[in-house]
């Protein structure tokens, strides 16, 4: 059948490639795909959305020594790839009447330690019974999640509630808030008298960008796109907003304590924060979950 489709092959080859035994190669590749594949779907590690680095990184930490092109492969082999964030619907609804503070930041979001410059923003999420919006406070240092609050509405106690999240976390973990920036857009919700005061009270300092420019809030939004893209897309649709504020519970959970951020050094945001204070105090050695927000 071969000859016939102008493929000769010496009878003697066709039983060499049927009876000899698997390459070294092919053995090696088929139980790292057991491993790949263990990770990437496992709802701790890859949770079925992480890409070829992040898939090799984290079989790094287990000791699963392999070169990053050969993960890729066999990623594309078996169909396994990481989820691509989209376009982000514009939530923000500024308040022309309120004062607005300066824009601390200018798009620069950096810090040198946790607690010294916080991002927050809201977002929206379709369910079966309307619409839920999620709010989110976001430690720039580490990446970490410290606050967020899911609602079936948006007024200002969502951000408020996600902002006392914040406080409470690092309140409990025995840190100082005072003189942290908190920079947000120019939403109505982020300029009302009742969350400006609340930041005046434990010595925050407000900062919020332009209007309509999303760039000027870029991690944040980022943060929220990493939501709609590793929870919403992943575990919905969700039915209630109760169904919402459970799964991002779990999501929240897994990003501060799981996820590996390229921008730390694929380490997790906890990690982060624990090396940090490691480095500062040797006699502190908090344990992974020591802040972990539950």
């Amino acid at each position: 059948m071969l000859t016939e489709h102008a493929v000769p092959i010496a009878p003697s080859g066709y039983y060499a490639f049927k009876t000899r035994p698997a390459s070294a190669r092919a053995v090696a590749d088929a139980e790292l795909v057991v491993q790949i594949e263990r990770v990437f779907w496992d709802q701790k590690l890859g949770r079925g959305i992480s890409g070829v680095r992040k898939i090799w990184r984290l079989l790094r930490r287990e000791g699963i020594v392999v070169a990053r092109c050969t993960v890729e492969r066999l990623m594309r082999q078996q169909g396994l790839r990481g989820i691509r964030r989209g376009k982000q619907f514009v939530t923000t609804r500024p308040d022309s009447s309120s004062t607005r503070p300066p824009d601390h930041v200018q798009r620069c979001f950096r810090a040198d330690r946790p607690n010294e410059l916080w991002v927050v923003d809201f977002t929206y999420v379709p369910t079966w019974s309307g619409m839920a919006f999620t709010a989110f406070v976001t430690d720039v240092y580490s990446r970490r999640i410290v606050g967020w609050r899911t609602m079936d509405r948006m007024p200002t106690e969502l951000p408020l509630d996600a902002l006392e999240m914040a406080l409470w976390v690092r309140d409990r973990a025995g840190e100082d808030v005072t003189g942290v920036i908190q920079h947000s857009d120019a939403g109505a919700q982020y300029t009302a008298i009742r969350y400006a005061e609340r930041l005046a009270d434990v010595g925050a300092i407000a900062s919020i960008g332009t209007v309509g420019d999303s760039y000027d809030n870029a991690l944040a939004e980022t943060v929220v796109g990493f939501y709609k893209t590793e929870c919403v897309k992943i575990d919905g649709p969700f039915r209630t907003a109760d169904e919402l504020e459970l799964a991002t519970l779990s999501w929240v959970h897994w990003f501060n304590e799981n996820r590996l951020h390229s921008s730390i050094g694929y380490l997790t945001p906890i990690e982060k924060e624990n090396e940090y204070y490691r480095e500062i105090n040797p006699q502190r050695q908090p344990a992974l979950g020591e802040l972990a927000l539950h």
